[in-house]
């Protein structure tokens, strides 16, 4: 077992970008803490202006991978639909970043079999604080994410356009479980790290405790 395999590894993912102002905000943190991360991107907001900061997250060091193209519940489309969410999506980010993504996370967690059989990316939930609600404050989510704080955790955030409060709030976080002992790797890096392989018809919101999750 690697001393990284040994560490306490959590990783940040943010969904519903890109855009050209709470997503760069979002970089600039990250960057301030020399922290790298997982954005799941929506492909309809990857335009000529958005792809630029998309790139600019990748060439930072942080993973692109697939939030779907229309941010529709998955679990109502037929097989075709589905395959042209990932796909569109998946090109869209390889054109811009050279890369293709590697895991999807389901719309709304929205998952069923038909789901399953028609995506071959490793499939990611995650822990989360409701930072879509806008009362929910920067200091509550941050007191919502060190509570439920453990090795292997995904932690599952939002930077779409105006979100700023969870900009503020893991500019909190990062030094608070940083002095906890815990330290920040991507989603890839974090099943590198564990030695885990995503399955198929698991859903993953840490490496080490993945569910067969239908809705």
């Amino acid at each position: 077992m690697t001393l990284l395999a040994q560490e306490k590894l959590v990783a940040l993912s943010f969904d519903d970008g890109p855009n050209t102002t709470t997503t760069v905000h979002m970089l600039d943190v990250l960057k301030k803490h020399g922290v790298k991360a997982s954005f799941f991107v929506i492909g309809n907001n990857i335009t000529e202006e958005s792809a630029v900061v998309m790139k600019r997250a990748h060439d930072e060091g942080h993973e692109i991978e697939n939030h779907s193209l229309t941010h529709s519940p998955m679990s109502q489309l037929t097989p075709d639909s589905i395959r042209k969410e990932i796909k569109t999506t998946s090109a869209l980010v390889e054109k811009y970043v050279g890369e293709a993504p590697v895991f999807f996370r389901p719309p709304y967690i929205n998952v069923n079999q038909t789901l399953y059989d028609n995506v071959d990316l490793g499939f990611i939930c995650g822990e989360g604080c409701e930072d879509w609600l806008d009362h929910v404050t920067a200091e509550q989510r941050v007191e919502r994410l060190t509570a439920c704080a453990r090795d292997g955790l995904i932690f599952l955030l939002h930077d779409f356009k105006g979100n700023e409060q969870t900009v503020a709030a893991v500019d909190q976080l990062i030094p608070i479980l940083q002095a906890k002992g815990f330290r920040f790797v991507t989603v890839r890096e974090l099943f590198k790290a564990k030695g885990i392989k995503a399955q198929k018809n698991l859903i993953y919101s840490d490496v080490i405790h993945p569910e067969h999750r239908i809705q």
